[in-house]
């Protein structure tokens, strides 16, 4: 994918100008999100009346109506909720966006907070009634079976219904309230990007970060300073908030008797914590891939060795820029060649106004696609620079699209999955893409920078997520021992992470000690990180078994992206012939990124560069 002449370009169409989606549909016939608001706490009201004291005793059927009408409840309040967070995440800088998300929150809030009981309910209620009631011939529970299931796991990690009642009353003032400090923090920061001309340009941070991907390595080096420049103001701050959150999270975890820092995120993806380590283990003992690669990517840029802001070049011998019109036209072709069902709901995304793409002031940074709620249609957000990477991010953020829209069907209740599998759509079509582009090159140094982009896009969400997963490790351990961390410790356990897995193929310089200041998964979600790697592994193994099956499989992978979260991850996994549950399964994940690695080799061979 190149574009021969670049003067040619409409700069409109290079920044994806006026491609931002529309968000009133959200509120519906409502006026605002406060009359949805109205008609979910009028919903509550009659929840607490209708089921309080009832929750361990109900029938089957009484379950079903019970838990559609909170359903309902969830519907018209999710429909507020992403409204008022899709308007802050398109500008975090005007005061009323984030104004009305704290009042969304705290509504919200208040009406979780009056039906606390009913996860309490249910947690009290015997194994015997529980099994009775699940294995109900009727389907009165078919929506929401499996999430009562899982609720079960948490009946050893509750609190008293005072004490729930409490913590979810000043969540909106704790957690929640520090992440979106982080948020605006974060938003605001600013890189100051040396030109040649010796001019400066005042740019977003994520627009200074997509600069460590040109070819020129003066270039990277200015916006590696630059970018390192921009992380210090506030770095303390950021900190603080990193310590109040770490701290927040081990009170958290003492109280409701998680053995570790990560415990509760196992659950949450109804993962246990002997699986999850022997992901991380299987990863870590592979080391050597990542390693393997950035000696070789040495070689390619003609220098001894890299350094952290080289990681991330582009081995193409010319830095093409991708006007949206051509990006769209790529991936909108790779899924046709896949699945024209899958196809076609990228094309709405692209036709109604469902996507926000555009790189400004003020924005969310990264990317990422939000479910909102079954009656409605899932949102995408990018920050769109024209640059070729930014295609795969197009993919992936369709993939979670496409799978939003598909698990729909389930209802509220099952329609996500855990964090584990909810990568695995995302993956699948940005390697459709990948491997579509792939077919069209014949070019050696074209198929070299092709290969070297999927193989460092799977490095990326491997290795560097597991990476990150132990510098949260260290944090969280480190905070719960020593006390409050300072901005050196932090910096520490970064450089100690990073160091594990790029080892001596990689200079750590001196400013990138920093770099963990501004990822908000440290901050929003502890533990997330794993998932991208664990939804990677199963991502390629599905496809490969898509290599190995053909068309016929294409069916089964819809069935896949449909049952969205109504089954377990291992049951989910066995629509595709994927055996989760085997821990050799990681191994067989890796070896596919062992061959991604070999591939690059060979194609540098082919191009003279290797």
């Amino acid at each position: 994918m190149t574009v021969t002449d670049e003067r040619s370009i409409d700069p409109a169409d290079l920044a994806a100008i006026g491609v931002h989606w529309d968000l009133k549909p959200l509120l519906g016939d409502a006026a605002d999100v406060d009359a949805l608001l109205d008609q979910a706490d009028a919903i509550a009201d009659e929840l607490v009346t209708t089921g309080r004291g009832r929750i361990a005793e109900m029938s089957a059927a009484e379950l079903g109506a019970f838990y559609s009408r909170y359903a309902e409840l969830l519907e018209v309040s999710g429909r507020a909720g992403s409204y008022a967070g899709l308007v802050f995440a398109a500008d975090t800088s005007k005061p009323e966006h984030g104004a009305l998300m704290a009042h969304v929150e705290e509504r919200s809030t208040a009406m979780s907070t009056k039906l606390i009981f009913i996860d309490l309910e249910w947690a009290a209620a015997t194994d015997e009634h529980v099994d009775a009631v699940l294995a109900d011939p009727a389907h009165a529970l078919d929506f929401v079976r499996h999430h009562l299931r899982s609720e079960r796991r948490y009946k050893h990690h509750v609190l008293t219904e005072p004490e729930e009642r409490v913590l979810t009353e000043k969540s909106v003032t704790g957690a929640s309230a520090w992440g979106r400090l982080f948020d605006e923090l974060s938003s605001a920061m600013e890189v100051q990007l040396p030109g040649a001309d010796g001019t400066t340009a005042t740019v977003p941070l994520m627009q200074g970060l997509a600069m460590l991907q040109h070819p020129d390595r003066t270039v990277r080096q200015r916006a590696h300073a630059a970018v390192t420049d921009g992380l210090q103001p506030g770095l303390r701050t950021r900190a603080f908030i990193f310590n109040t959150l770490l701290n927040d999270k081990s009170v958290d975890d003492r109280l409701r008797g998680y053995p570790s820092w990560i415990s509760s995120r196992n659950l949450a993806n109804e993962a246990g914590d002997d699986s999850v380590q022997a992901l991380v283990d299987s990863v870590v003992a592979r080391y050597d891939i990542p390693q393997r690669w950035y000696s070789l990517k040495a070689k390619i840029l003609g220098v001894d060795r890299i350094a952290d802001y080289d990681r991330m070049a582009s081995v193409a011998t010319t830095e093409s820029q991708v006007p949206w019109s051509v990006a769209t036209e790529v991936v909108t072709d790779a899924y046709s060649s896949f699945s024209g069902e899958l196809a076609g709901i990228v094309q709405r995304f692209l036709r109604e106004e469902w996507i926000d793409a555009p790189a400004s002031p003020g924005k969310r940074g990264g990317a990422f696609c939000a479910y909102t709620v079954p009656s409605h249609h899932p949102y995408v957000l990018l920050n769109w620079t024209g640059k070729t990477r930014d295609v795969a991010t197009l993919a992936h953020e369709l993939g979670h699209g496409v799978h939003g829209y598909l698990s729909r069907e389930q209802g509220v209740f099952q329609m996500s999955t855990p964090l584990t599998l909810a990568e695995t759509a995302s993956v699948f079509g940005e390697t459709v893409t990948s491997k579509r582009l792939l077919s069209t090159l014949t070019d050696p140094n074209e198929r070299l920078a092709l290969l070297a982009a999927t193989l460092e896009d799977s490095i990326a969400t491997v290795f560097r997520q597991i990476a990150m997963n132990r510098f949260e490790h260290a944090a969280h351990t480190a905070r719960r021992t020593e006390g409050e961390l300072a901005v050196e410790r932090f910096n520490e356990l970064w450089e100690e992470t990073q160091t594990a897995m790029l080892g001596p193929s990689v200079e750590i310089t001196e400013g990138y000690r920093s770099w963990w200041s501004y990822i908000p998964h440290f901050m929003h979600t502890p533990g997330y990180v794993y998932a991208y790697a664990y939804g990677q592994l199963l991502a390629l193994s599905v496809y490969k078994r898509y290599e190995q099956v053909g068309d016929e499989f294409v069916p089964r992978y819809l069935d896949l992206l449909r049952a969205g979260g109504s089954m377990s991850p291992e049951d989910l996994g066995r629509i595709v012939d994927c055996d989760l549950a085997d821990p050799a399964f990681w191994d067989g994940g890796l070896a596919i990124v062992d061959e991604q690695l070999t591939a690059a080799e060979e194609a540098a061979a082919a191009a003279g560069r290797g």
